[in-house]
C-alpha cells in the first residue's frame, strides 16, 4: 500500500511553482472535441492521473491524443467523426468525463454517456446539464446507468435558466451551444475563473461568446470550430494549499502562479486571521510569524464566494485560531469527511448541521489517517506538517488526481514528506 508520510515541525521556506489547473484543463480538453478542422495543442497541462483518464476516454471515442506529461503538453486531433458512447470504465472514475456529452451531442446529434463518478463529497446531480440539452432540442433518456441524448435535427439556441449556478452544467451547455443554430442565452451561469479560461479557448477556436465573467452568457452558434493553441491557467486550489501550508508552519513562501484575482476570498480570510500576504505580479508571498491566529467564519458559496474545494484545507488553518472558528458548507452536503480524520489527530471539531465548529489552538498528534477525497488528502498533509510526530496518510490515489508531485514540492520547501510503499 502506498502512503504519504509526514514528519511535523519544519517551517516551509522558499518558492513553489503552481501547476496548471485540473479544474480548468479537463473541460478545456473536452472543448477540443468540437474542432472538426485542425488540431488543438495545450500547454501547462498538469501531470495528473485525471488527465490520463480523460485522454484514454478521448481515444475510445476515436480521437488522436498525444500527451507528453513531462513536457506538460497535450495535443488533440478530433477531425474524424466521434464515436457516440462514453463507457462506464472511464466516466465512473472521474466526474469531469461527463463533459464529453456536450461536444458529442453538438457534433454527432447523439451521445450516450455513463453516469459520472469521482470523489464522494456529496450529491452532485446532473439535472441542470440535462435541462439545458432538452431546451436546446435534445431528447434525454436515462436507463441502466447511462444518459442518452438525441437530437432529431440541429440543436437550436434558446434561453436557459439554471436553478443553481452549476459549473459543470454551464460548461457542458456552453459547448453544446457553440454549434447550435442561432443564439443561446444562459441565465444564472456559473462565473468561476475556470469557465472564463474555457471561453478564452473556445473563442480562439472561432466560437462567439459574450458575457464572460458574468452570470449571463450569450453564445451565437457557428457552423464549425477549428483547433487552436491554449495555455491552461494556474491551479488556484493548489495555490491555496501551499499558501495555507506556509501559514500553518510559520513559514515564508513565494507561491509562484498564485493569482490574487482568483483567490480574493481566501486572501481576505487569511489576512483576517493575521497572516501576511504580499501580492506580486507573478504570485503571492505568504509569511506568518504569529504563534496564535484569530478565529474566522467561512461559508462556501459559488464564485466569487469562498470555494468549496478549499474548505477542508482552510479547516486546518483554523485549528491555529484562538477560540472557535465556524466553517459552513453550502455546496456539498458530505464534505466534512475529513473532520473525523482530523479528530484522530486530536483536533477539537464539532459538526452541527452543515457547519463545523473548530476549537483552537489545537495540538495535533501524528497518527495514521485516510484521504477520504482529493482535497481532504491535501488537508491531512498540511495537518501532518504541524502535528507532533509522524502522520501516515493512506488512500493517496485521491491526492494524485489533483496534485502534481506534492511530496517533491513540499520537500523543496523544507518539509519532511515522502511517499513510501509498505
Amino acid at each position: 500500500m502506498k502512503k504519504i508520510v509526514v514528519k511535523g515541525g519544519a517551517p516551509l521556506i522558499g518558492e513553489v511553482q503552481i501547476s496548471g489547473a485540473k479544474n480548468a484543463a479537463l473541460p478545456i480538453l473536452a472543448a477540443g472535441l468540437l474542432a472538426t478542422e485542425g488540431t488543438s495543442k495545450f500547454y501547462n497541462v498538469p501531470k495528473l492521473s485525471d488527465i490520463k483518464t480523460i485522454s484514454k476516454l478521448f481515444e475510445s471515442l476515436g480521437v488522436k491524443v498525444d500527451y507528453k506529461p513531462e513536457e506538460n503538453t497535450l495535443e488533440i486531433d478530433a477531425k474524424r467523426p466521434l464515436l457516440t458512447e462514453a463507457s462506464f470504465e472511464f466516466v465512473s472514475k472521474m466526474r469531469a468525463s461527463f463533459l464529453v456529452l456536450g461536444p458529442m451531442l453538438a457534433r454527432e446529434k447523439k451521445a450516450k454517456v455513463a453516469m459520472p463518478g469521482g470523489c464522494s463529497i456529496g450529491s452532485r446531480p446532473i439535472d441542470q446539464h440535462l435541462k439545458g440539452f432538452e431546451i436546446l432540442g435534445a431528447k434525454i433518456i436515462q436507463d441502466a446507468g447511462f444518459v442518452e441524448a438525441r437530437a432529431e435535427k440541429e440543436l437550436e439556441g434558446a434561453t436557459i435558466f439554471f436553478d443553481f449556478p452549476s459549473v459543470g452544467a454551464t460548461q457542458n451547455v456552453i459547448m453544446a451551444s457553440c454549434l447550435a443554430k442561432g443564439k443561446t442565452t444562459i441565465v444564472n451561469a456559473a462565473q468561476e475563473p475556470e469557465i472564463e479560461d474555457m471561453i478564452n479557448f473556445l473563442t480562439k477556436m472561432g466560437a462567439k461568446i459574450s458575457g464572460k465573467g458574468t452570470s449571463v452568457l450569450e453564445i451565437e452558434g457557428v457552423d464549425k470550430l477549428t483547433g487552436a493553441e491554449h495555455t491552461i491557467m494556474s491551479d488556484r486550489v493548489e495555490a491555496a494549499t501551499y499558501m495555507i501550508a506556509a501559514a500553518v508552519t510559520k513559514g515564508d513562501v513565494f507561491v509562484k502562479g498564485a493569482l490574487y484575482k482568483d483567490n480574493i476570498a481566501l486572501v481576505s480570510k487569511m489576512r483576517e486571521m493575521g497572516i501576511s500576504i504580499e501580492v506580486l505580479q507573478d504570485g503571492m508571498r505568504v509569511s506568518n510569524h504569529l504563534d496564535i491566529l484569530k478565529p474566522i467564519d467561512v461559508k462556501t458559496l459559488p464564485h466569487p464566494g469562498f470555494l468549496t474545494d478549499m474548505q477542508s484545507i482552510v479547516s486546518v488553518l483554523t485549528l491555529l485560531g484562538e477560540g472557535v472558528s465556524t466553517i459552513t458548507e453550502t455546496v456539498f452536503e458530505n464534505r466534512f469527511m475529513h473532520v473525523e480524520e482530523l479528530r484522530r489527530m486530536n483536533a477539537k471539531i464539532r459538526i452541527e448541521g452543515r457547519s463545523a465548529l473548530i476549537e483552537g489552538p489545537a495540538r495535533l498528534e501524528g497518527t495514521t489517517v485516510r484521504a477520504t477525497d482529493l482535497r481532504a488528502g491535501a488537508a491531512l498533509i498540511i495537518a501532518g506538517l504541524i502535528a507532533k510526530g509522524t502522520t501516515k496518510i493512506i488512500d493517496i490515489y485521491h491526492i494524485d488526481r489533483g496534485y502534481v508531485d506534492i511530496e517533491k514540492k513540499m520537500r523543496k520547501l523544507g518539509a519532511h514528506v515522502e511517499r513510501i510503499e509498505e
